[in-house]
């Protein structure tokens, strides 16, 4: 849900890497690892959403980028 309506989250792209934790890693991200992802907001017959795309929060993008997490490690 966004804004409290109802709506699907169509995964354009998907990566995650998991860290080397090796003292000697070129970076952070090389260090502990990273994810990221690239996603859409679609209505509920999966058409594109823009309107209610509008309406996401900082708060609704951390949990959709959580739920992600979860659904593609599972």
């Amino acid at each position: 849900r966004v804004a409290g309506i109802p709506c699907l989250i169509g995964v354009i792209e998907y990566e995650s890497v998991g860290g080397s934790y090796d003292y000697h890693a070129a970076s952070d991200c090389d260090y502990y690892g990273y994810t990221e992802s690239s996603w859409i907001v679609l209505d509920r017959r999966s058409r594109p959403a823009p309107w209610l795309a509008k309406k996401l929060t900082d708060k609704d993008r951390s949990r959709i980028d959580g739920e992600l997490v979860r659904h593609f490690e599972d």
